[in-house]
């Protein structure tokens, strides 16, 4: 089965920039979305359309087409109790904030005693990244899938609707 509008992908990826990894899917399970719902960067999509289970290849995407360019002075003082991921903050340290629009990553740049300033830019923007890609498995995602936008695990997806 081929890549396609509401196929189920799973998929291994190990991310680079300029030769050097940043992260990689290798060593847990394969991650899945739904194509064509806007659940994936755009151009990784691009590149995932049409392919099948066992497919390999790379995609080189600039940052356009990934996280966007780096926009300066792009910080945000947010108080300390909103900061997920450690309980003591130093500048340069990741934290996890949620928000209406969904959980963002954020950069520390400053610490104070009950806010801190915040690079709201992703980490990887204004990065030209290259995805290596191998498709795990291709299937069509099932009525309730498409429902909630969503790939459900084995069993359900765990949430009480």
């Amino acid at each position: 089965m081929q890549i396609a509008k509401d196929s189920v992908v799973e998929f291994h990826y190990t991310l680079t920039e300029a030769g050097t990894q940043i992260e990689s899917s290798a060593d847990s399970d394969p991650l899945a979305y739904i194509h064509g719902n806007d659940s994936m960067l755009p151009g990784l999509e691009a590149a995932m359309e049409g392919k099948a289970a066992g497919d390999k290849f790379a995609v080189t995407l600039e940052p356009k087409d990934a996280y966007g360019e780096r926009q300066e002075n792009f910080v945000q003082r947010i108080p300390l109790k909103h900061l997920q991921g450690a309980k003591v903050w130093k500048p340069g340290m990741t934290a996890i904030v949620e928000t209406n629009q969904g959980r963002h990553q954020v950069q520390i740049v400053k610490v104070g005693h009950f806010n801190a300033d915040c690079d709201l830019n992703h980490p990887l923007a204004g990065k030209t990244l290259t995805f290596d890609v191998e498709i795990v498995a291709v299937r069509a995602a099932t009525a309730e899938e498409l429902a909630h936008g969503h790939v459900h695990a084995a069993g359900g997806c765990g949430h009480n609707h």
